[in-house]
């Protein structure tokens, strides 16, 4: 399962790509996060689909310091690009 991820609100500044990371890594889902310049993150999830749908579901709650105002998934189809799971900047 693969699902690619744009989140708003309050999370960029308040370690929303390290909290990301850590969640996904636990998880055993690879894949990337990054913050965009218009204020949102973006993130591609992939593996177990009940484990890619757990981390989005920690997404939409985020670090304690994130408001998460809105959270737009698509899914796509997988490729099995990922090794691991990365923060890009």
């Amino acid at each position: 399962m693969k699902k690619h991820i744009f989140l708003s609100g309050r999370v960029q500044g308040v370690g929303f790509r390290h909290f990301t990371k850590t969640k996904a890594r636990s998880l055993g889902v690879k894949g990337w996060v990054r913050n965009l310049p218009d204020g949102r993150v973006e993130a591609v999830f992939e593996g177990d689909e009940k484990l890619v749908d757990q981390l989005i579901e920690k997404c939409k709650k985020g670090p304690r310091s994130a408001y998460v105002q809105s959270i737009d998934v698509e899914e796509e189809e997988e490729k099995d690009a990922f090794t691991e799971f990365k923060v890009r900047f």
